[in-house]
């Protein structure tokens, strides 16, 4: 079983910056891929960003790349998400994502069919 505890959401304003956390417990996490994914009101949840086990890889959405960086912390199996420059359409829930095959690519979040999901948080980006 694995937990996945977000936080760091929060209220910003338009090109400000924040750094969301993302605490995984439960089964061994250093070597699973881990992802960034959000959900805006009355849209469906959309890939942000995943990082490989290593932290060596990455890959972003067309939406955020240059703008937003994860990594991750095997020492303390958490992941970060440092979004910078942000915009009104950035504003969503946010959810960290771990494959339920815990397999170690960042293409094991993007194409995963079933995920481990955190609860979310909030992310409002004001104009």
């Amino acid at each position: 079983q694995v937990q996945l505890v977000e936080s760091g959401g929060g209220l910003v304003q338009t090109g400000g910056s924040l750094r969301l956390s993302c605490a995984a417990s439960g089964r061994t996490m250093s070597t699973a891929a881990m992802g960034w994914f959000r959900q805006a009101p009355g849209k469906e949840r959309e890939f942000v960003a995943a990082i490989n086990w290593s932290g060596h890889a990455t890959y972003y959405a067309d939406s955020v790349n240059g703008r937003f960086t994860i990594s991750r912390d095997n020492a303390k199996n958490t992941v970060y998400l440092q979004m910078n420059s942000l915009k009104p359409e950035d504003t969503a829930v946010y959810y960290c994502a771990v494959p339920s095959s815990l397999g170690s690519a960042f293409s094991d979040v993007v194409g995963a069919t079933e995920n481990y999901w955190g609860q979310g948080t909030q992310v409002t980006v004001s104009s």
